[in-house]
């Protein structure tokens, strides 16, 4: 217990400190803050330039395996497809990508799955790269748009795709029924989220409050649902057309974690032609990383994996 007192509290000042000597807070106060924060990560290119084109975990079929981080990101686009069923839809079938990033899954679902793929974010600045990096634009396209208001007509949309959006998003209920809303009849969703531990069963204790509330201010999260409380969002919306079933993949993505710190010493010069700002923004979030590690080996926070029918 002492051990994991000390990494708490130096981890806490180390995020202290940097967002002191960075002046910018990351912590949630609207999707404002949350659209700031992707255009700070996406025009510093950092993420893009340890991490590649997808800002997601990897998926690793067993503990330690060893491979390619970016392989493994790639691997779990193709993993949630074949999960959820949203291979079985046919080529040309158009799809919603909600929270795209700079459009890695969705440029892997349209030349890959031959999907006509529309992703949106609340970043200009993601969907500005996501359009530079995309050279398939007939059938893969971004837009800037907020995933509680989506300016489609109902039933849009032959599958919608979300990954680790929704702990962005402040109202978890308004974000299931639009995605719900959007999606045809007997059209497939496939979402993966990281989930926290369901509270209402297992109250936190102190450390874990304490934990929780630095996963949400560092990176810009208004709150995270539990799977148990997301699983019932979805049953509980007027658009929701069958039953849901969700999954906990953690045992597959927890190898992330580490891996994501792991990529900035085989590829140092990708954060060392950044500049020293860039050398002291990637050492800021490795705190971050080992308490996100922490929390899912201990069972406080999990990876979601959630698909129906609509």
């Amino acid at each position: 217990m002492q051990w994991i007192l000390i990494f708490i509290f130096s981890a806490f000042f180390i995020c202290i400190f940097s967002t002191t000597w960075l002046k910018k807070s990351r912590k949630y106060e609207s999707i404002n803050s949350v659209a700031s924060s992707y255009d700070s990560w996406t025009n510093d290119r950092l993420l893009e330039n340890l991490w590649g084109e997808h800002i997601h975990l990897g998926y690793y079929e067993k503990p330690r395996l060893k491979k390619d981080f970016r392989q493994a990101k790639i691997d779990f686009v193709h993993e949630l497809v074949n999960w959820s069923g949203l291979n079985k839809l046919p080529k040309g079938s158009r799809v919603l990508d909600i929270g795209c990033g700079i459009g890695g899954s969705a440029r892997i679902l349209s030349d890959y799955y031959g999907f006509d793929v529309v992703g949106i974010s609340i970043s200009q600045e993601q969907i500005k790269r996501a359009n530079q990096l995309t050279t398939n634009k007939d059938f893969c396209r971004f837009e800037v748009m907020n995933a509680l208001d989506l300016k489609f007509e109902k039933g849009s949309f032959d599958g919608v795709w979300s990954v680790e959006a929704g702990p962005h998003i402040f109202d978890k209920q308004k974000f299931a029924d639009e995605m719900l809303r959007v999606l045809r009849p007997g059209g497939i969703l496939a979402i993966a989220d990281w989930n926290q531990r369901d509270s209402t069963k297992y109250p936190l204790n102190f450390l874990e409050k304490l934990i929780m509330n630095q996963l949400l201010i560092q990176w810009t999260h208004p709150a995270f649902s539990s799977i148990e409380g997301f699983r019932h969002n979805l049953l509980n919306s007027p658009y929701c057309g069958s039953s849901v079933e969700a999954s906990n993949w953690t045992r597959y993505t927890i190898q992330s974690w580490n891996e994501s710190i792991y990529e900035g010493f085989r590829r140092p010069f990708s954060i060392l032609k950044l500049g020293p700002r860039s050398i002291l923004k990637a050492f800021r979030e490795i705190p971050t990383i080992l308490m996100m590690r922490w929390s899912f080996s201990k069972g406080l926070m999990r990876f979601g994996v959630f698909k129906s029918r609509g």
